[in-house]
């Protein structure tokens, strides 16, 4: 045997050990994933808390002051920029009856009825919701609201441009600024248990996340809690400084900052003092190369597409579907291996294919519904049919509509639960000819 047969004698026997650990290691590594799957659904390792097993949508155990119905005012007690593009607002809010204020859930938003200028220079009530973005307070709310792009007027009222909400919020308001508030709402919240979780957000899909970091921080600092915060650059991020802040006095929170666009010559310095970033989207793949193997909760907010990429891919990586939750920035249409559960009284959810009347009774109208439109609501304004709308999502409750005959059912289950035969027009479709007090 020749010295070069030898030493691929040897170097072959190297390889076939590399490649055996590998292997062993990559089973090993899916039993105990497998079995930590199973555990989260069986319920056989890490049993749930009391706090745990309640319902998503329980209210806190302090929760004794009751919501208040109807709109409230409210006066701005400050206003803060928090971004370094000065395009971030936050905005304090005390009640101006000087009241007590009932705790929210964590993750929750409020409503706001505006006057804002329409045509022949009156005004117009607009409604809109913006997630509260800090811990549950005593005596204080506070939303923080990213200035839209400039106001693309819509027929003569800028009421109805996009945008104007939130121009009015940034230009219009100051210190002492009177707002009309409804209470707390939402299903989108984080729940009180001790699993571990991962919030991910998606631009100023920070918000929510900001209320729930600081509220585990508060109430349960020893919860292991993951965030990732995906930004175009480092001049979007929102209260970076309070996030770092948070991440060094607490060994369980892990800050994680993506970055997707292109690195800019203007940033090194500050990228280089920022920990654990990535220059890529939030994506599986890297969460399955950050995150330790653990039977996490996931909370997601941002944009269409941010979600409509990682629910599908979170459950094909195999979380239960109960143990991601989400919200989108409008109304959004999300695949699911589980579809949710309609409504109580709503026609489930399944294919349309054919035209249906839709009889506006208090307008006197009857429109032709046909496959492939977006809502009740679109159909409604397309006719020249005036219905009251704010969040156009199905959390605000401002296009609530009785239903005087036929059925509806909802493009995604609603965070505003409808009075009973009701809809929301934002979010629902027909399944028969219908007829709308409307």
């Amino acid at each position: 045997m020749t010295s070069i047969t030898l030493l691929q004698w040897i170097l072959g026997a190297l390889l076939l050990q590399v490649v055996t650990l590998m292997a062993l290691a990559f089973v090993r590594h899916w039993q105990a994933y497998t079995a930590l799957r199973t555990a989260a659904i069986k319920g056989g390792v890490e049993l749930p808390s009391p706090a745990e097993a309640a319902p998503a949508d329980a209210a806190p155990a302090d929760a004794d002051l009751p919501a208040w119905a109807g709109f409230r005012p409210f006066r701005v007690r400050a206003k803060t920029l928090e971004d370094a593009a000065g395009q971030v607002c936050s905005f304090e809010l005390v009640p101006d009856d000087g009241g007590p204020l009932p705790p929210f859930l964590p993750g929750q938003f409020l409503t706001f009825r505006l006057e804002l200028p329409a045509a022949q220079g009156n005004t117009a009530a607009v409604v809109r919701c913006y997630s509260l973005s800090d811990a549950p307070n005593a005596d204080a709310y506070r939303v923080t609201i990213k200035r839209a792009p400039a106001p693309v007027q819509a027929a003569g009222s800028l009421a109805a441009a996009t945008g104007a909400v939130s121009h009015f919020f940034h230009d219009q308001l100051s210190v002492g600024s009177l707002l009309q508030v409804r209470a707390p709402a939402g299903r989108f919240h984080l729940d009180r248990g001790q699993a571990p979780v991962v919030l991910i957000a998606g631009g100023i899909g920070i918000t929510p996340m900001l209320s729930m970091v600081n509220s585990a921080m508060q109430e349960q600092p020893e919860r292991e809690v993951w965030l990732f915060y995906g930004v175009r650059e480092a001049a979007e991020l929102v209260m970076l400084p309070q996030l770092q802040a948070l991440a060094a006095r607490h060994l369980n929170f892990h800050l994680h900052l993506c970055f997707s666009g292109p690195p800019s010559t203007a940033e090194p310095r500050e990228r280089a003092a920022l920990v654990h970033q990535h220059h890529s989207r939030i994506d599986v793949r890297l969460l399955r190369s950050v995150l330790p193997l653990k039977p996490y909760h996931f909370y997601l907010c941002g944009p269409t597409a941010l979600l409509v990429s990682l629910v599908p891919a979170l459950e094909g990586w195999g979380v239960a579907g109960e143990r991601i939750h989400f919200e989108a920035f409008g109304p959004a249409s999300i695949p699911r291996r589980k579809a949710a559960v309609s409504p109580p009284g709503l026609a489930a959810d399944g294919p349309v294919a054919e035209p249906f009347a839709v009889t506006f009774a208090s307008s006197g109208k009857t429109c032709t519904w046909r496959p492939g439109l977006s809502s009740l609501l679109d159909l409604a304004e397309a006719n020249g049919i005036d219905v009251a709308s704010g969040c156009r999502s199905g959390s605000c409750g401002s296009c609530q509509t009785t239903i005087r005959a036929g059925q509806v059912r909802y493009a995604h289950a609603p965070d505003h639960t409808p009075e009973p035969g009701t809809c929301l027009l934002c979010v629902s479709t027909p399944v028969s000819a219908v007829t709308l007090d409307a």
